[in-house]
């Protein structure tokens, strides 16, 4: 039997302090994918000189945990991550280096002491804006009007293990339709319940579609405002204020 090998040298240092970051994807970088953004975070993470701490082991990478991306193609003013470092910095300072060291386009919104819970476990929802070009406001209005008044639309998605049919309808909270200053473009805003499967904005576009034969003449251009804990007015809650109550107290 061959013997196990132990990698040679000290054991990383290890986290004292965790964060959490609130970022936006913008313009063309709406365009970029996860992939794409961790590599642009560790290349800017090491040239603003943050002390990141490590994983153990042959290949140790950095501690980086990600929380419910927006699909590539969406921008987005609500994207989190959290990171661990090996030295206590200050929240505010990082942000500030961290966001200039990263591209144009993705930028450093906030950043906060993680206090106790689950940052994954506070993201219930979503609040996408979809700017609909060549969708007049009468015609969205009807067609969300009827949409609203079903009990159920079904969507079929291709995932990795296959086709799967799921419920659309279930996941909307809420849908409001508003102008644009363009007669010829609407705006749909709606809050979408995360869930399993995770019904994407292009879901909600195929269930309207599938009810009321809408079809926008070109893609919308679509961003997700916020995301965070559900609550009673049909809106989401900013996912931090526990953080920032439990730095505060």
């Amino acid at each position: 039997m061959a013997r196990q090998r132990t990698p040679e040298g000290p054991p990383p240092p290890p986290p004292v302090q965790k964060l959490r970051i609130r970022y936006a994807k913008r313009g063309r970088l709406r365009f970029s994918s996860t992939r794409d953004f961790s590599r642009a975070l560790e290349r800017a993470l090491r040239r603003a000189g943050v002390p990141m701490a490590f994983s153990a082991g042959f290949h140790p990478h950095p501690k980086i945990s990600y929380a419910n991306a927006a699909p590539t193609g969406t921008a987005s003013e609500a994207e989190y991550f959290e990171i661990s470092v090996t030295e206590r910095v200050d929240p505010e300072a990082l942000r500030v280096a961290l966001d200039e060291a990263l591209p144009p386009d993705l930028d450093v919104i906030e950043v906060v002491e993680a206090g106790p819970g689950s940052l994954a476990e506070r993201l219930e929802g979503s609040v996408w804006r979809l700017e609909m070009r060549g969708v007049p406001l009468d015609t969205l209005a009807y067609a969300v009007e009827r949409f609203l008044a079903v009990d159920v639309a079904e969507v079929t998605r291709v995932f990795k293990t296959g086709p799967k049919t799921f419920d659309v309808r279930s996941a909307v909270v809420s849908m409001v339709v508003t102008e644009s200053g363009d007669p010829s473009c609407a705006i749909l805003q709606t809050v979408v319940r995360h869930t399993t499967p995770s019904v994407r904005p292009d879901d909600i576009l195929t269930a309207l579609h599938a009810v009321t034969e809408l079809s926008p003449p070109v893609p919308p251009l679509v961003t997700r405002l916020a995301q965070g804990p559900l609550h009673a007015e049909a809106g989401v809650a900013d996912p931090l204020a526990a953080d920032k109550d439990a730095v505060g107290s």
